[in-house]
């Protein structure tokens, strides 16, 4: 993935692009804003855009086992309110956080 919003993290940060909810289902069901708030409450999807050279080097090669680190590109789980919101000079909504606040990659 490029980055096309000219923000590079720095220290133990990394970029994320949001994946927005729809409010409507596949079938046309406007979902309540209650159950909207509640499912986005722990956790929200986005996309990796930017990972800083100190992100995820924390814990050696031997503590992340199999699993690769997260690299751009990859979906990711992160806390709703983690980190800062930021608009990149592409015109498009960021987050940046701390590498620590992504709980899950996806896929």
């Amino acid at each position: 993935m490029k980055n096309t919003s000219k923000i590079q993290p720095t220290e133990y940060k990394v970029l994320i692009s949001p994946i927005v909810v729809d409010e409507k289902t596949q079938g046309g069901i406007i979902l309540p804003d209650e159950h909207k708030d509640r499912q986005q409450t722990a956790q929200m999807r986005g996309v990796l855009v930017a990972v800083s050279p100190l992100a995820f080097s924390y814990a050696d090669d031997e503590a992340w086992g199999d699993a690769p680190k997260p690299k751009p590109g990859d979906e990711v789980l992160f806390a709703k309110f983690a980190g800062a919101a930021i608009k990149g000079m592409d015109g498009k909504d960021y987050r940046i956080v701390n590498d620590k606040d992504i709980a899950a990659v996806i896929g």
